[in-house]
């Protein structure tokens, strides 16, 4: 019947190398130029919110898709796009995380895929070298804390890529 062919998803493949592509373009951002510390933060008006909830969309299906945390996208979109100094971007990025985990927790502690202790050893190793790691953040000068990031990028760039590799190897994508 002479109707429309219904549109066909984009391959896996091509949304992995162009977001593999995002994570170096900002990498290379980061490296040649230094955050700015002192940045105002975003104004709560109808764009930036707006801008907001579209970050937060992106992070949660790349997060999905790729299996990266959403620091990695929330951390430099919110330098670049929205302005936000280094230690505000990354403080603001680790609160945004904190009603995604603890819904995504409680959904699978229902389903029995958590073990607890782990999560408990964990969670407690991790809030104690927050505050030293807060500290360090405040005495790291914003031109190295770049580079660190960037780093941190290329690492997941690096990773993302060998998946990429081998899932192209083991079989056609969808």
């Amino acid at each position: 019947m002479g109707g429309r062919e219904p549109a066909r998803p984009a391959p896996l493949a091509w949304l992995r190398w162009l977001f593999i592509a995002m994570l170096v373009v900002v990498a290379a951002r980061l490296i040649t130029s230094s955050p700015d510390r002192l940045a105002d933060p975003v104004p709560f008006e109808a764009g930036p919110a707006l801008g907001l909830v579209a970050l937060g969309l992106v992070v949660g299906v790349a997060s999905g898709l790729f299996g990266v945390g959403g620091g990695l996208i929330m951390v430099p979109a919110f330098m670049t796009l929205f302005g936000l100094g280094d230690l505000i971007a990354r403080g603001t990025s680790l609160v945004a995380m904190i009603p995604t985990a603890l819904s995504g927790t409680a959904k699978n502690a229902r389903g029995g895929l958590v073990d607890l202790r782990a999560a408990l050893v964990v969670g407690l190793a991790a809030t104690a070298a927050a505050f030293p790691g807060v500290a360090l953040a405040f005495l790291v000068p914003p031109a190295v804390g770049g580079w660190l990031f960037a780093a941190l990028l290329v690492f997941a760039a690096a990773q993302l890529t060998i998946r990429a590799v081998r899932a192209r190897r083991n079989g056609p994508s969808t």
